[in-house]
C-alpha cells in the first residue's frame, strides 16, 4: 500500500475503534458514552497511580500500587457485567492496527545512506584488551582471545590481581608500535581506549562482549556473536569516521547522564539491589527533596530544574522514551540533549506518550554546560558514575575516531518514525504529500 492509503487506513481504523466502543456496548447513547468514559478514566487513573507509586513511600505507595492493580480488574468486571469484554478487546486491536499503519505511512520513502566507509589495509600489529568478566564471561564463551591471536593480534586480559590501569596498557601499546587498539568489554572501557586511539589517530575495534553493548548496537555490529567483530581484523574490514563526546576532558561514546539516574547509580547499595535502591531514592528525586537542582545550557536554550538530563554522542531517536531508542548516525557532529521534568501525574502521562514540551525537552547542540546549586555532582558516563565539579562542560569532537568494522554486519535498523498526527492528516488528504514520507 502507498503511504497515502496507509495514512487513510490509520484514520479509518481509529474511527472504527471508537465506533466499536460507541455502537456495541449498549442500545442507547448514554450507555455507550459511559463505556467510553470508563475507559478514559481508567487510563488516567493507571497513569496517575504509576507516578504516585514512584514518587511516594509507605502507605501512599501501597495505595498507588493497589490503584494500578485494581483499576484494570474493576474495568474488566464492569465490562463483563455489560457483556462487552469482546468489544474492548476488538477496540484495542483496531487501535493497535491504526498505530501500525500510521508508523508505516510516516516511514521515510528510502533508507538514509548511512555512515560512509572506506577501504583500508588490515592492521599489522593489532592490540586488544579483553575483560573476561564482562557480559557474563563472553570472552571465554566465544573463545575471543584464541581467535584474535590466530588473526595476529596481541591480546591482554584484565585478570588482575587488583585494578588494572587500562589507559596505561593502551598507551604502552601505542608506544610499542600498535597500529590498532580494540576492546572486548563494557562501554566505559570502550570509551576510555577509544579516546586514546583518537588521540593518536589510530583505528579502533569494538568487540561486543559487554552486557548491553549500546555502542556496538549503534555501529551495526553483531551483539549476539562477538567473534564476528574480529572479521574487521582481516581484509573484510572497512573503516568509518565517527564522533566522540567529551565531558571534563573524559571521552564518552554513548552518553553522560545527570540527575535522577546518576544519583541512583551512585548509591553504594545500587549494585546489590538495583530495584530496591531505585524505588527508595526516586521519591526524593521526583519531588525535589534529593539531589542538586540542575540547569543546562544547550546553545541558545536553557533548561531549568530537570530531574533527569541526558547528553548523548549524537541524538537518540525519541519514539521510545523508556529505552531512548537508537542513534541512526554517529557522525552527525552534534550532541543530543534529553531533559525530563515530571512534577505531576499529568506530566507523567504525557511523558509516556512522548509528547515534547510536556515534561520532555529534546535538543541538539555542539556544547552543553550543566550547572548546579552544589559544587560537585554525580555524572553517569557510559554507565559508570563519577563525581565532577560544576559547571560540567560537554562537547562534541566531530569524526574524531576511526572505527574499523566488519564489511558483513547486521547494520543499523532505521528508527521508528514519530507519530506526527499533523503530517499524517496532511498525508491522508488529497493534497500533495509531505516531502520525505513513504
Amino acid at each position: 500500500m502507498s503511504a497515502r492509503w496507509l495514512a487513510r487506513a490509520a484514520f479509518v481504523l481509529m474511527f472504527a475503534s471508537l465506533a466499536v466502543l460507541i455502537a456495541f456496548p449498549a442500545r442507547h447513547v448514554r450507555g455507550a458514552l459511559a463505556i467510553v468514559l470508563i475507559g478514559v478514566v481508567a487510563a488516567c487513573l493507571i497513569a496517575a497511580g504509576g507516578y504516585w507509586y514512584l514518587a511516594h513511600r509507605g502507605v501512599l505507595r501501597q495505595l498507588a500500587l493497589g490503584l494500578v492493580v485494581l483499576v484494570p480488574i474493576v474495568v474488566l468486571v464492569v465490562f463483563g457485567m455489560r457483556h462487552v469484554i469482546w468489544v474492548a478487546v476488538l477496540s484495542v486491536v483496531l487501535l493497535a492496527l491504526a498505530v501500525g499503519a500510521a508508523r508505516l505511512a510516516l516511514a521515510p520513502a528510502a533508507a538514509g545512506p548511512g555512515m560512509p566507509s572506506r577501504e583500508v589495509p588490515p592492521p599489522r600489529r593489532a592490540f586488544l584488551i579483553m575483560n573476561p568478566r564482562s557480559g557474563g564471561g563472553k570472552v571465554a564463551r566465544f573463545g575471543l582471545k584464541d581467535k584474535a591471536e590466530a588473526l595476529g593480534a596481541e591480546v591482554v586480559l584484565l585478570e588482575g590481581p587488583g585494578t588494572v590501569d587500562v589507559a596505561a596498557l593502551a598507551r604502552q601499546a601505542v608506544a610499542d608500535g600498535a597500529d590498532l587498539l580494540g576492546v572486548a568489554g563494557g562501554d566505559g572501557t570502550q570509551a576510555l581506549v577509544a579516546g586514546i586511539a583518537a588521540e593518536h589517530d589510530l583505528p579502533f575495534l569494538v568487540i561486543s562482549a559487554g552486557t548491553r553493548n549500546h555502542f556496538a548496537l549503534d555501529l551495526g555490529l553483531d551483539r549476539d556473536n562477538p567473534a564476528a567483530c574480529l572479521d574487521a581484523l582481516t581484509s573484510d574490514g572497512v573503516e568509518q569516521r565517527i564522533d566522540l563526546g567529551v565531558i571534563g576532558g573524559r571521552t564518552f561514546v554513548n552518553n553522560a547522564s545527570f540527575g535522577a539516574y546518576a544519583e541512583v547509580v551512585e548509591s553504594p547499595a545500587y549494585r546489590d539491589d538495583k530495584r530496591g535502591t531505585t524505588l527508595k531514592i526516586l521519591p526524593d528525586l521526583l519531588t525535589g527533596h534529593r539531589g542538586a537542582k540542575l540547569t543546562a545550557r544547550a546553545g541558545d536554550a536553557t533548561v531549568t530544574g530537570p530531574q533527569a538530563l541526558l547528553v548523548s554522542n549524537g541524538p537518540y531517536g525519541m519514539t521510545d522514551i523508556a529505552g531512548l531508542g537508537r542513534r541512526a548516525r554517529l557522525d552527525a557532529g552534534t550532541l543530543g540533549v534529553v531533559a525530563v521534568t515530571v512534577n505531576s501525574a499529568l506530566q507523567a502521562a504525557t511523558l509516556l506518550r512522548g509528547a515534547r514540551g510536556q515534561g520532555l525537552t529534546v535538543l541538539t547542540a555542539g556544547e552543553v554546560v550543566v550547572d548546579a546549586d552544589v559544587p560537585e555532582i554525580p555524572v553517569g558516563i557510559d554507565g559508570e558514575t563519577v563525581m565532577m565539579a560544576t559547571p560540567v562542560r560537554c562537547a562534541i569532537r566531530p569524526k574524531a575516531l576511526r572505527v574499523r568494522v566488519p564489511r558483513d554486519r547486521p547494520g543499523i535498523r532505521p528508527p521508528k518514525p514519530e507519530l506526527d498526527w499533523a503530517t499524517l492528516r496532511q498525508l491522508a488528504s488529497f493534497r500533495a504529500a509531505p516531502a520525505g514520507t513513504g
